[in-house]
This record gives structure tokens, sequence and C-alpha cells, in this order.
């Protein structure tokens, strides 16, 4: 039988032979068939899925991509084609190089453009997911990521610049062979004059594409990919974003001021510091909001915003303070000894003034300038403080030019006629006092910090910390050890430079001592004049514009020796970490009451913040308590964000909504106060006053607070005019002011020009005009 199997069972040798003869019917057959089969199909599924990946991939990477980016890069593509074209299809007869060299010059422009476009794209991909990986560590890591992204970008800028540049040249070359009635009278782009047809179409679409090119690329940005593709509204990896882009560029300017040392730092410091607060304050990014709006909500903010209109409760500035403050205003603004100052009061001939205020015209007097710590070989800044106080050289006799962060630049200035010392402390000048300044976190004050209110009326509590702002803080620590806090006649007699002139038996026996400073200087020479009260009770401080310093208590507890005098709207004296966040917010909010403006889109805008707000501190909540954190809720994170994405649009670009004509529109939920309201909602999220928080507390300003403002409308001035002065129609009143209300920072268009220091002092001239009060700084006897 055939379909038997016929083996030969007596040698077993054979086996092997017996094998071959196996007769498998056409069943087996069939089955042995469709396991081979069976067996490729499944070793080619994991390819098909594999591609199946790739493809949803690099589809979600396009997704990524500026729709603006898509059509430029669309364009340079259509550049290089219709180049390629036109070069096969030129005429030989004019195939010269100075026909094809600005063709081909376009075409690898276009072409050099667009392999950028991918490898900015590439590595703006690869620092946004390190960012994701770890958005709270500083890494190294992180740092390189942005510089390699930066530097790419900036090449792509080169190329854009020459693309134009080549746009420009390729025109010119054009209009050079056409005649005045529009006709071609040579070749043009290796095309006769004679050319019509497809050609000739294809020779205007390529001159009006290059053209489109050109200008379109200077509009629209470096970025190739959508930041927010990657961030979503997760408030760390914005903040670290921002971070990174402030600590870089804060280190380029410093080092295109000579400060090249800080581009090769790598571990943290200063800087890193002050770039971390800053990325804070730009996390509305996080909620959907464009910078654009942010603008938008502070104009209208500047338009609703609520001064104050009656000062009937307020008392009068005590007219001592005022007088005294009036006359050693002058060498607060001496201590600006660079050409700042002559910037601000001689915009056109700033350069002549600080050469001849320098003294550089007059070398040959250098040896009877005082010689300061930090001063130029012919004693410029000496000569320039001497000049502006309109003093003799032997008044001056101690000082520093500092260029360090944390350390300020001070004048020691010794007035016989008045039996006093002045310490004249210099306010933000340099790159390193905006570093200074940018040290806005809250640090903790020794005991040390607080010498001169132990003894006070109004001492503070022992048993409770007390905070400062860190960055003046240091400064003020290091500014003491170089007036008082280095002896010397060494340990034993630890006597230093303040008391060894003013100490018994010394030159200044009995003399008073003033401290005064403007702006940051005079947030310094408060902590300053707090230290050395214990030491010199005949010690009063002035300081005017400063920076919120310190907290509630220690501002309070040193009123009677120190006094903060404030210009109207200036912004400096409400500036800290606080009124710039509860600013962010209040734009939101004026927006929302305004009756014009797009409720729909500021209403979206507020359920972001609310959302991001909630989120944070539930998550802080669950963190203090003790609790662990869900596993899903850490893992569905993302999704969960870019589900609340789309729940809440704000940034779309494929969806421009239909805007109706202001003058038609009126918000139909202006003046609603329902508790569901979002802005309402989000208003209640915000610290306000009361919730200072322990590990950020609200800075104010210290001693008393004179705030010297306006009696007419002076507004309405214009902005070259009102550099130099601020008369206003009714005059000026200076009253004695709660901190409190210096919280909020008021956004009006003198909020810059008011803290100019020349503004302050004319103020305070024409209030003690008005009380018919007068000082005199100067005496024949001293100056002779």
């Amino acid at each position: 039988v055939r379909d038997q199997v016929r083996i030969s069972l007596g040698d077993v040798s054979s086996c092997s032979l017996a094998r071959q003869d196996i007769d498998l019917n056409p069943l087996n057959s069939r089955l042995l068939q469709r396991n081979k089969n069976t067996v490729t199909q499944n070793h080619s599924a994991p390819k098909k899925k594999k591609n199946l990946n790739q493809t949803i991939m690099w589809i979600s990477r396009l997704k990524r991509v500026r729709r603006t980016i898509m059509v430029l890069g669309v364009a340079n593509l259509a550049v290089i084609v219709s180049g390629g074209v036109l070069t096969l299809a030129s005429n030989p007869d004019c195939d010269s190089p100075g026909q094809r060299f600005p063709l081909f010059a376009v075409c690898l422009a276009a072409g050099v453009k667009l392999a950028a476009m991918v490898k900015v794209g590439n590595t703006q991909e690869l620092m946004a997911m390190t960012i994701m990986d770890s958005p709270t560590q500083n890494s190294l890591e992180r740092k390189l990521k942005y510089k390699t992204w930066l530097w790419w970008t900036r090449f792509a800028m080169v190329i854009t610049v020459l693309q134009f540049i080549g746009a420009t040249y390729l025109m010119f070359r054009v209009a050079t062979f056409v005649s005045h009635d529009g006709i071609p009278r040579n070749c043009v782009l290796g095309l006769s004059p004679d050319t019509r047809g497809w050609k000739q179409t294809l020779q205007v679409a390529f001159l009006i594409t290059v053209c489109f090119v050109a200008l379109a690329q200077c509009f629209t940005g470096s970025d190739i990919l959508q930041w927010r593709s990657f961030y979503a509204t997760q408030d760390d990896a914005w903040k670290a974003h921002y971070q990174e882009v402030f600590d870089h560029g804060i280190r380029e300017v410093l080092c295109c001021l000579g400060r090249r040392e800080y581009m090769g730092v790598i571990e943290e410091d200063e800087v890193c510091s002050v770039a971390r607060l800053l990325g804070d304050l730009v996390s509305y990014r996080a909620s959907g909001t464009g910078h654009l709006e942010f603008l938008a909500g502070l104009a209208l903010l500047q338009n609703n915003s609520q001064f104050p209109e009656s000062y009937e409760d307020c008392v009068e500035a005590p007219a001592f303070h005022l007088q005294e403050a009036a006359m050693l205003h002058k060498f607060a603004e001496a201590a600006y000894t660079g050409p700042l100052l002559d910037v601000g009061r001689n915009p056109a001939l700033f350069l002549c003034t600080w050469i001849c205020r320098q003294g550089i015209l007059t070398p040959w007097s250098r040896k009877w300038r005082p010689n300061l710590d930090g001063d130029n070989w012919w004693r410029g800044h000496a000569a320039a403080f001497l000049k502006f106080i309109n003093f003799p050289a032997h008044v001056l006799r101690r000082g520093r030019i500092c260029r360090e962060k944390c350390k300020a630049t001070y004048f020691v200035v010794v007035l016989h006629y008045l039996r006093c010392v002045v310490i004249a402390v210099r306010g933000t000048e340099t790159a390193e006092d905006l570093i200074t300044d940018g040290l806005g976190r809250a640090c903790s004050l020794n005991a040390e910090d607080l010498d001169g209110l132990k003894n006070h009326i109004h001492g503070v509590d022992p048993s409770r910390k007390h905070y400062g702002h860190s960055g003046i803080v240091e400064a003020a620590r290091d500014l003491y050890m170089q007036i008082e806090g280095d002896p010397k006649f060494g340990e034993s007699g630890s006597v230093g430079f303040l008391s060894s002139l003013i100490g018994d038996g010394c030159e200044c026996d009995g003399y008073s001592v003033r401290i005064v400073g403007h702006s940051l200087g005079g947030a310094i020479a408060s902590l300053l004049g707090i230290r050395l009260r214990c030491r010199f009770q005949n010690l009063y401080v002035y300081a005017y514009g400063p920076l919120p310093c310190v907290d509630l208590d220690v501002a309070d507890a040193c009123s009677e020796f120190v006094t903060s005098i404030v210009l109207d709207n200036e912004f400096s004296s409400r500036l800290s970490y606080g009124s710039i966040r509860r600013l962010q917010v209040a734009a939101i909010k004026v927006l929302s009451q305004d009756p014009k403006a797009d409720t729909a889109l500021i209403f979206r805008l507020a359920r972001r913040f609310l959302s991001a707000s909630k989120r944070q501190r539930h998550d802080v909540q669950e963190i203090s308590s003790g609790e662990a954190i869900p596993s899903i809720i850490v893992d569905n994170s993302r999704e969960s964000l870019h589900q609340q994405d789309q729940i809440y649009p704000i940034w779309e670009e494929s969806e421009p909504e239909m805007r109706q004509d202001d003058e038609e529109f009126i918000n139909p939920f202006h003046g609603m106060a329902s508790p569901d309201n979002p802005v309402s909602q989000l208003m209640g999220t915000v610290p306000t006053r009361e919730d200072d928080d322990e590990e950020a507390p609200e800075m104010f300003l210290p001693g008393l607070v004179i705030h010297i403002v306006p009696q007419g409308n002076n507004m309405s001035l214009p902005i070259w005019r009102g550099w130099a002065f601020c008369d206003a129609t009714g005059g000026y009143k200076a009253y004695v002011a709660n901190r409190e209300s210096f919280k909020e920072i008021m956004v009006s268009p003198s909020m810059f020009l008011d803290h100019l220091p020349w503004r302050c002092r004319h103020a305070m001239q024409k209030v003690l005009d008005s009380r018919n009060l007068f000082f005199d700084v100067a005496s024949e006897s001293d100056i002779v």
C-alpha cells in the first residue's frame, strides 16, 4: 500500500535512508506548507509593527512643527526645484557666469537653510526632552543641549541674512537687464529675452518665491518646533526652559561688557540664582499665556489703575527729615560716578560731560585727588564725586569703586562745619549691581545683622526668624567689613575705620553719622545702618527710592533712625518677587473687568491658571502631609496635562477666532461677581498680603516711609520733557505713608522716570519751597 510507511527494521544503520523513503500523503504536505506560511507571517509581523510605530512617530513630530516653518520649508524647497529647472532649461547663449551666479547662490542658500532648519529642529527636540526628563535639576547636560540649540539657531539666522542679501542682489541683477517698459533687453537668469510660455512663468514664480522667503523669514522667529507641544502646562518645565534662556543671556551680556569669566562657569553661581528667579516670574507661560497677552493686560491695568485720590487722613512728613534728606541727597546722587548719571541728565552730550567730570582733561591734578580702592589711574571716580558735590578733595576720606557682585561702591565724606560724617552708597550702575538686585530671594538675618535693634524701643522679637533681600544682605555685610569690621590696630583693640574716625579723642569725636543711598544703595545703606546703630547712637539713614529689603517686623523696628523716601509711582520701591507675581494676576483680572475685552479668551486663561494652581497646591499639601502620591497620578500626569491643554486651548495657530469689532463688542460678563466666575476663583488661589509664606516672606521698605506725590496732573507731559523735569501744576506734597501701600506695583507712564535721582531731588525742593523751608549744604569756609 502506497499510503503506508515502509521502514526496514533489520538494519539499524539504514534508518537515515529509511527516513528518505517516508511517503507522506497530500494532507500532511498541505499542513506543513500552512505551518511554514504561519511562521513566515509571524516573523514579518514585528517588522510591520515597527514600521507602523515609526510612521506614527514621524507624524507626531511633524505635528510639533510650526505651521509658518512648514510654509517656509516648502517655499525654500520650491526655490531649489525651480532654480534647478531654470538651470536645465537655460539658453546656451546666456550661459555666462554673471547670469548663473545669482541663481546658484540663491539656490545654495535655500538648500543650506533647509538643512539648518532640520538640524535646529533636532537640537530643539533634544533640549526639550532633556528638560522634560529632569525639569527641577540644573544639570550640565541641559546647559550643553541649550548651547548646541542656540548656536545652530544663530547659524540659521546667519543663513537668513545671507538669503536676504542674495535676494536683494538677485533683484538688482534682474533690474539691470530689464528696460523701463518691463521687457527684458538681455538674458535674465539664463533665459533669452524672447523666452515665452512656461519658462517665463517659472522665472517669475521663482523671483516671487525668493523675495517671499527672504522677507518672511525675518518675521517668523528662530523656533522650528512649538515649545508648548513638549511642555504643555507643566510649570516646572517652563521655569527650567526660561531659566536656561536667562542664564545664558545674562552671561553673554556680561561677556560683552568685559566680564568674560562668567562664560566659563559650570557650577551654580549668582547668575544661576538670578536666572532661576526670572524663570519663575515668566511661569505664566505654563497656563497658556503669551507674552503679548500679558502685555495687553498690563496696558489695560495702566488705564484702570486705582491711584490714591486723597491724603486727608495722612500726616505730613516731618520738616526736619525733609530738610536733611534734601540736603544730603546730592551725596547719594554723586555716588553714580560712571557714565549712567550723565546719560540720564545729558543724553546728547553725555560723553563730553562724563569726560569732564572724570577729570580726564586735567590729568596733572591727579596727585591732589584722594586715592580710592579700585579707582582708575587718573583717579577719575574721586574727581567725579568731588566735582558733583562741589567740595574740596580733603573732605573725601575713604571710598571704594567696585565691580563685583554683592559688593557696593561707597564714599566717606567728613563735613566739619556740620559735625557730620556722610557715607554715600552707590545704587545700580553696573552689571554686577543688577545681579545683586536680582538675588531677590529672602534669606535669614542673623543676630549681628540686627545688632542695632537689640536695645531699641521697638526691638524685634529674638525668638522669631527675620528675613531680608539676600543680595542686599550680603552686600551690606561686605560693606560693614569695609567700614567697621576690619580692625585697624589688630585683634586686641578691634577698632574699625569708622570708630577710628569718630571714636573718643579722634578727629571727629562727637560727630553724627549719616548714611545715604539711592535705589540699591538706599537698601544697602538701611541694612548697614541697622548693624551700626548699636555702636553709633547719633546715626541716621536716608534711603531714596530703595528696594523692599526687610520683613515687616524689622521695617517697623528701625523707623526711628531710617527714612525711606518714595517719589510718586516709582517702581523700585514696589519691586519684589511677590509684587511681580501679583501683578501677573492683576493683569488678568483687569482684562476680565474690561467691558470690551474678549471674555471667552480671558476666562479660558483664568481656568488654565486655576487648574495649574490647584494642582500645585494639591501636590504641596500631599507632600507636606507625608502621604504618598498615588502612582496613577504620576503615571498619567502628562496625559492629564495634555487633556487640560485640549480642554482649555489658548495657543491655537490653526483656529483663529473670529473677533467682533471693538466698537460693537460688549463684555456680557462685565461686573459679574458670581463665585463660579473663573477669574474670581483665580483671585482666591493667589497669595494675598496676609498669606505670606514662611519660605518666601514679603519684603517691605525699611523705616519711616515718606511719599512725595504731585498735587497737579503731570501725566500728560511728553517723555522728552518728563525725562529731566517733573513739574506738577499744583506742586508736591510729602506725607508719612503706610508701608503696606507699597506692596503693589503701580503701572503708569512715570513709573520708571520717577526713579531717576534728580527728579526726587527736584520734588523735595518743591515740597520745601511750598512750606517756606530752605537748606544749604555748602559753606564757604569748608569749600575754600
